[in-house]
């Protein structure tokens, strides 16, 4: 019977273990540089990296606390760091004479300006906090690889204090694939960016949640509605299928497969949302139209660059939401509808004028099928709860009320 007795504790035990050890999700603050509408997260010593969901590494200027790591050009390591070649720079590789130079070299890419230097492939450590989905609560340092540039030209026209890149998207190399692969979580993630002003730091989950953000509040993450994202083979960029777009409840007459001709992409690294010639202007004139059926006191002023259509702020109702203007509203595969309130639809650009936060795609032809039809800016991802899951090829996303503001995590409690 002693046997039996002891044979069942064990079994409990062994039950009871994977619980108790189970890995929790990484969280760390989102901040918005007002001077540059991007947004950084802590990664190391005091070092800020720009959030990038389309960057397929993670880089920053070279720091002594990198590691060297010898990866040859023909290890994994390095197949991957040349998976996504960007346009205008050399591929990953060994140098001009691979006979001496065996070690993989990389080319570190900044989003904004597009320029790019060569680099060398290091190892590093993303510190941050383990998270119950309501506060921080253990500091963990997660190993990586990065690459590491040497010249600061990189790190023109990001924020201050910036010292490069975090690539989120869908890569081997890129910042969720090795928390994954770290911290043994899922190969998702969760973004919640602050909006500017007066809103403090949004936050990152990477494992892809729960998330709570006041107290008595649902988890946030079971409210999600979710559509496939998927991504292209030349690019490292996250995509979504938008059916159609409409103001209000009226559909914008668009060029026949405008939106089918070059996809809609997710992009951090651009403030606000472009579209391409086909697609803007069609757009612009339905808004335009929109408003003056609607709002018949508000009043078109000179467009202040690079928006195409503004008004004069005092003849417009502001609310909670924003703007009292027609939402928009992406129609998405599976039936789902992304809706933006005037929150994140209008901006204030300079005092008394308020301008629509869509911008046209510049250097690209109307119905190039080589650019996105749509580049869904920050702006427009501003205080919503948006989760790419990487195993499951599909994107969660969620507005929050004006009342529940992704500022709202508690990263006041001190980890342990």
């Amino acid at each position: 019977m002693s046997q039996v007795l002891l044979l069942l504790l064990v079994l409990a035990a062994s039950l009871a273990w994977p619980a108790s050890c189970k890995t929790l999700p990484v969280v760390v603050p989102v901040t918005k540089d007002p001077a540059t509408s991007l947004y950084t997260i802590p990664f190391y010593n005091g070092a800020n990296l720009i959030v990038n969901i389309a960057g397929p590494l993670v880089w920053s200027t070279c720091q002594r606390g990198h590691l060297p790591a010898k990866f040859t050009c023909q290890s994994d390591t390095c197949k991957l760091a040349k998976a996504y070649p960007v346009p205008g720079c050399r591929a990953a590789g060994c140098g001009r004479d691979p006979r001496k130079d065996r070690t993989c070299t990389t080319y570190p890419y900044n989003p904004v300006t597009g320029s790019c230097a060569a680099g060398s492939l290091v190892h590093t450590r993303f510190v941050a906090n383990t998270t119950d989905g309501k506060n921080p609560m253990r500091q963990v340092s997660v190993r990586a690889v990065s690459a590491c540039g040497t010249t600061k030209k990189l790190l023109a026209s990001l924020p201050r204090g910036a010292s490069g890149v975090a690539g989120l998207a869908g890569s081997g190399l890129a910042l969720p694939a090795q928390v994954a692969s770290s911290q043994k979580v899922a190969r998702k993630f969760l973004l919640c960016l602050p909006g500017g002003g007066s809103y403090g730091d949004g936050v990152a989950i990477f494992g892809g949640g729960p998330l709570y953000l006041l107290e008595g509040q649902p988890e946030l993450t079971q409210s999600l509605e979710y559509t496939p994202l998927f991504i292209k083979k030349d690019s490292p960029a996250y995509y979504i299928t938008v059916k159609y777009i409409a103001l209000d409840n009226s559909r914008v007459p668009l060029p026949p497969r405008a939106l089918g001709t070059g996809g809609v992409a997710l992009r951090t690294t651009v403030p606000y949302t472009t579209l391409r010639g086909d697609v803007y202007r069609p757009f612009v004139a339905a808004f335009g139209k929109a408003m003056a059926a609607q709002w018949q006191y508000a009043r078109a002023v000179k467009p202040v660059a690079p928006f195409g259509l503004c008004y004069d702020a005092r003849t417009l109702v502001n609310a909670h939401s924003g703007y009292m203007v027609p939402s928009v509203t992406l129609a998405l595969d599976g039936g789902k509808k992304w809706t933006m309130a005037g929150v994140n639809s209008m901006v204030d650009v300079k005092l008394g004028t308020a301008c629509l936060a869509f911008v046209e795609m510049k250097g690209v032809k109307a119905g190039d099928v080589n650019a996105p039809a749509v580049v869904v800016g920050g702006f427009q991802m501003e205080n919503f709860v948006l989760q790419f899951d990487l195993e499951k090829k599909r994107l969660g996303f969620l507005r929050l009320p004006f009342y529940t503001p992704c500022s709202q995590f508690n990263f006041t409690r001190n980890a342990k």
